[in-house]
């Protein structure tokens, strides 16, 4: 990197050539104050707040779009300078309303900090009133109530651009008649936009679910992981009273770097429901639940496990986990559970080819960091709407294509992903491994090489994307990916679709991603907490067992087929909820315990870079609760069983990452002789996606989260193909019957869904009873 020798305030130091003045002055430890400006979006250049003076320049710079040159000679503190600064404080702060004492930003606002290190003690001026911006309706995460204390830095505006990839904010009018506003009274629905309200230096754009509940002065603020995806954003939980009162980001350019998602930023009214269980409950013989203490709970649930242990045998018991409990639990609850004698144990509760797990060699991840996927020039997502499951990894992919990067999309619902996409294949779930298969046979006679006999009979389509893929992934001077996606492991040939990207990858000597389901998949890998001989939750349920335990889940919504787990639930004779919830868990626990959130105990995280990330509880647990690595601790106490007298959640990590070596342990090697190809369906499939804020039950429990358009009760989504061909019209009520149950939705004219797909999601009441996501469904008129 060429350096150059600039001079500020008198002293000489080397910066890199092509800095901007205001880099400069940071990393000297000279403050330059700025409204404006911010380090991960473009510069404006429109507060003139950082104007610095410039020798042999006749007038002041502005230090953020200002480049260093060799030899320049700057002044950031000259009278001049001063005078200046003095002056755009004095114009920024003529309309400002000056309500400081009832602003939610008063205490951690930049203008006021500003207005008092460089603004005058009086204005003068009087000429006439301050102008009044109407307030707007952004929607239900970000107010807009007092626009008129706006100071048009357009941070906001860029933010959308430039971060989400989607221009929901403008300006309007001219001159001090300027607003920001959103187009035609939309709302701002961007799954990253809370970060509008970090960045914007005033009171303007502030929290909703937050506004009026506290001063900044008030909370306390500690860190947090988040365990809403595998990307294990860094969080700051901001705390008063006990209570989680707000969330935002902790900088951590390796993770998250200082944005979060709406899901990790307001998922915290679900730790403060009004549906939290305070202490143990037990349902009586007569169906009533009654309150219990813990030693009595734990001792029924003792008794309970050896009564069906001696009567029925060890592998009648079985333990279902969620993707974001902790390393700690994950390993507990599995040493209980085989202690007592049974392998029934799982946490992938989407999955659904027993086969997937023998096409890994190691444990699927990443592959690589972030920054690194960023620097990729082509990388193939298959089966994932990024945006839903792994917002900041489309941010990531975003900076790629804007610095060159191709990206191509082979997936089943076509969404729009703000990112300038190069190519784009739609197809029903089933049929996203026959795209792979067709990709291998082009490459295959591309470089000359056998077509896999198993691909011999594919009758290749003529499809331009899919050669344009090919095309781009033949280039051996470009660094590609394939990323695999939530949908591509839920599906049910998800063996033959992940051998056969696998297939690709090897021909042109590529790399496979996982782009990883749930926030600690990998601690579930690396605790082994899977079933033994391949079985999964589906056939853990199918067995219809006398007595299942589950840990932070609601088996109704997060289990694929939730109506066939909650039948077996309901038909065993003894179940345990470990849950923060009541309502769910009442419809079919025997005793429900509290358990402690991830805000509530301490415990670690893997994301999908395979980075562990431990963290504490940021407030006391609430009422009863208690963290679950120690409620197994004490179970297995009970049970007479040694190797339970752990004092904390560390020793547990301590002992779990020891006895697993987690970097010859992470691994995406395939087992290629999994390739393959399922024969083409005329049957209509559903696409069952998992909408963002309905991933688990503390995002489900957000008011605000589910005031959203994403939270709103589903229709059945069709093309004008789909429509035409069934005799139905758009808005007609339709009866959708499976094996387990018919619904009646509503339809809706969709053209993002591809032919012979139904988009029903996942994850919702309404449609659960429906059986597993990828089951035959049928679609009549009413």
């Amino acid at each position: 990197m060429q350096m150059i020798e600039i001079t500020v305030n008198g002293e000489k130091i080397r910066v890199p050539k092509g800095s901007n003045l205001i880099q400069v002055t940071e990393k000297l430890g000279c403050y330059v104050p700025h409204f404006c400006y911010h380090k991960k979006l473009s510069v404006a250049a429109n507060c003139r707040m950082c104007l610095v003076e410039i020798e042999k320049t006749p007038k002041l710079m502005p230090a953020c779009s200002t480049i260093a040159s060799e030899g320049m000679v700057i002044y950031t503190d000259s009278k001049k300078v001063k005078e200046a600064q003095n002056s755009v404080m004095e114009f920024l702060l003529i309309n400002h309303p000056l309500d400081c004492p009832v602003c939610d930003q008063g205490g951690e606002c930049q203008l006021q900090d500003l207005a008092v290190g460089y603004g005058k003690k009086k204005s003068r001026y009087s000429e006439k009133e301050k102008r009044v911006v109407f307030h707007k309706n952004f929607g239900p995460l970000i107010s807009a109530e007092e626009m008129s204390r706006c100071i048009h830095c357009t941070r906001c505006i860029r933010f959308g651009q430039e971060i989400a990839g989607i221009k929901e904010l403008g300006m309007l009018g001219r001159g001090e008649n300027s607003e920001i506003s959103t187009f035609l009274g939309n709302y701002v629905e961007s799954e990253l936009s809370g970060n509008m309200i970090d960045i914007c230096p005033v009171g303007a754009l502030t929290s909703k679910p937050f506004r009026f509940k506290a001063r900044t002065w008030e909370l306390a603020r500690r860190k947090s992981i988040s365990p809403h995806d595998s990307l294990g954003t860094n969080l700051i939980m901001q705390i008063k009273n006990n209570q989680v009162m707000r969330v935002v980001p902790f900088e951590n350019d390796d993770v998250n770097e200082c944005w979060i998602t709406d899901r990790d930023r307001f998922s915290y009214e679900g730790l403060n429901s009004t549906d939290r269980l305070s202490s143990p409950m037990f349902k009586d013989d007569n169906g009533d639940w009654k309150e219990l203490s813990w030693e009595e709970a734990l001792e029924k649930i003792a008794y309970n496990f050896n009564l069906i242990k001696n009567k029925y045998g060890e592998q009648q018991i079985a333990g279902i986990a969620s993707e974001y409990s902790t390393l700690e639990e994950f390993y507990l609850f599995k040493k209980l559970l085989n202690n007592i004698g049974s392998n029934n144990v799982d946490f992938r509760l989407r999955q659904n080819d027993s086969n997937l797990d023998k096409v890994f060699n190691g444990i699927p991840w990443l592959g690589c960091s972030l920054e690194e996927l960023e620097k990729l020039d082509i990388l193939l997502v298959v089966g994932s709407d990024l945006r839903n499951d792994h917002p900041l990894i489309a941010h990531r992919l975003r900076k790629a294509v804007k610095r060159g990067a191709k990206i191509f999309i082979l997936d089943s619902y076509q969404s729009n992903q703000f990112i300038n996409i190069s190519g784009r294949i739609t197809v029903i779930p089933s049929q996203l491994h026959l795209l792979l298969a067709e990709l291998c046979v082009i490459l295959s006679k591309n470089m000359s090489q056998d077509i896999p006999r198993e691909f011999e009979k594919l009758c290749l389509t003529d499809n331009k994307v899919l050669f344009a893929i090919a095309q781009e992934l033949l280039d051996r001077n470009k660094r590609s990916a394939i990323l695999l996606g939530n949908m591509a492991l839920s599906v049910p040939n998800a063996s033959k679709l992940v051998a056969n990207a696998g297939y690709v990858a090897d021909i042109i000597d590529s790399n496979i991603a996982f782009l990883g389901n749930g926030a600690n998949a990998i601690g579930g890998y690396v605790s082994n907490f899977l079933p033994e001989k391949g079985k999964l939750v589906n056939d853990i349920f199918n067995s219809s067992l006398k007595s299942y335990i589950v840990l932070h889940s609601d088996p109704y919504l997060d289990i694929d087929n939730g109506a066939n787990a909650l039948k077996a639930i309901n038909s065993s004779e003894f179940s345990v909820a470990l849950t923060p919830y009541f309502s769910f868990a009442k419809k079919w626990a025997n005793i429900i315990l509290p358990i402690s959130p991830f805000s509530e105990t301490s415990g670690t995280y893997i994301n999908s870079q395979g980075i562990v990330q431990s963290f504490k509880g940021v407030v006391a647990p609430f009422g009863k609760t208690r963290p679950a690595w120690k409620v197994f601790c004490a179970l297995g106490k009970l049970l007479n069983i040694s190797g339970f007298n752990y004092e904390s959640s560390d020793e547990v990590k301590q002992v779990v990452l020891t006895n697993c070596d987690l970097k010859t342990s992470l691994s995406n090697s395939i087992d290629l002789s999994f390739i393959g190809i399922d024969n083409l369906s005329s049957k209509f499939e559903r696409i069952p996606n998992v909408p963002i804020y309905r991933s688990d039950v503390i995002v489900r429990s957000s008011t605000s989260l589910q005031k959203t358009k994403y939270s709103q009760p589903p229709v059945l989504r069709l093309n004008s193909c789909s429509l035409k061909q069934l005799g139905i019209s758009n808005g007609e009520m339709v009866k959708i019957s499976s094996s387990s149950d018919s619904i009646k939705l509503a339809v809706m004219h969709d053209d993002f869904v591809p032919n012979q797909g139904l988009y029903l999601p996942a994850a919702f009441e309404e449609t659960a009873s429906l059986g597993c996501s990828f089951e035959d469904i049928n679609v009549e008129k009413l």
